[in-house]
């Protein structure tokens, strides 16, 4: 090849590159692609995800596989999405807290929740509820705050990760109740449940969606719900104003996510088939019976997904930033 040749083909390389992209992004996908889930299988980020995961291969004509890489309150699933390549074959099945939460109790994260991530849209909205164990002596919210604050320090909360849903969701009855509990943490909200179940911790808050088949299958008891009303799913658990705790009320959401730098064209292609996957009658009536809702049509797209985030990381900063100082005291 000549010199003048050299020069034409550097010149040439990124014009040719362009020309290509769009092409890349009418094709996509031609392969599987990896939904990594920050928690272990069997939690409420988990369920939701599979249930996206499934109607989403649909729309997209490839597998939507599920990878679940759990611990530090989703940080590392949400972590190693962020260092994936922007190439659509890699997203996010985003918990509320590693979105959220991390930035006040991981000062040393390695993403910026804000900045290296592309909205793809809302998946799943739930609201918290909160269930004791079964040989737990109390039976509703007032039984059950007399009886922690007896036991002081010797109460035990389940926490399925630092900075995660299930903390954000005791975080706040904690403190509006005045209750100091001893936190026992794990690596999810699945292996919480578990304890609970087994009667090892006292008390644990979480999705709705984590909660309810246990407690309306007698394992556990559930004593609240954070929402005005209650719930399908959990019909014999008071809402928040039944319960005598008419400020525990919270919106837990769930989202999908691509790494930064996903084409334009390509995050579209996502989000309309998670789009067309809520849509679907199957798709409400299966949150439905976790506790979940279908987030509203407007809600749902990328832009308002991107606003949301920006809203709820001041609006929780406070009391998260409040709650981790109090944990590296103890």
């Amino acid at each position: 090849m000549t010199p003048w040749s050299k020069i034409a083909a550097a010149l040439l390389a990124p014009l040719l590159l362009a020309a290509g992209a769009p092409a890349l992004a009418q094709n996509y996908p031609t392969r599987n692609i990896t939904m990594i889930v920050p928690f272990p299988a069997g939690g409420p980020s988990d369920t939701v995800a599979r249930i996206m995961a499934e109607g989403m291969s649909r729309h997209l004509g490839h597998n939507v596989i599920i990878e679940n890489v759990g611990g530090a309150g989703g940080t590392l699933g949400a972590t190693r999405a962020s260092e994936a390549a922007g190439d659509g074959y890699t997203i996010f099945a985003a918990s509320m807290g590693a979105i959220i939460a991390a930035p006040s109790f991981y000062p040393n994260l390695k993403y910026d929740s804000t900045k290296d991530f592309e909205p793809i849209g809302m998946s799943a909205n739930a609201p918290a509820a909160i269930a004791i164990k079964n040989d737990y002596p109390a039976n509703n919210v007032k039984e059950f705050v007399e009886q922690a604050k007896k036991q002081g320090a010797d109460l035990k909360q389940g926490v399925g990760g630092i900075g995660g849903t299930s903390h954000m969701a005791c975080l706040l009855f904690n403190k509006i109740f005045g209750l100091k509990p001893t936190l026992v943490i794990y690596r999810g909200a699945g292996p919480a449940m578990n304890d609970l179940v087994g009667g090892h911790i006292d008390y644990f808050c979480e999705q709705a969606v984590a909660i309810a088949p246990s407690a309306t299958g007698g394992k556990v008891k559930g004593i609240v719900v954070s929402a005005n009303e209650r719930l399908a799913a959990m019909p014999d658990t008071p809402s928040a104003k039944e319960a005598g705790a008419p400020d525990y009320l919270l919106n837990v959401w769930s989202a999908v996510f691509a790494p930064k730098g996903t084409p334009k064209d390509i995050a579209a292609k996502l989000a309309a088939a998670l789009d067309k996957t809520l849509d679907e009658p199957a798709t409400a009536e299966k949150l439905a019976k976790l506790g979940g809702t279908v987030p509203p049509k407007a809600t749902r797209g990328p832009e308002p997904l991107r606003q949301t985030v920006a809203a709820d990381v001041p609006r929780w900063a406070p009391i998260l930033k409040e709650a981790a100082a109090a944990t590296k005291s103890n």
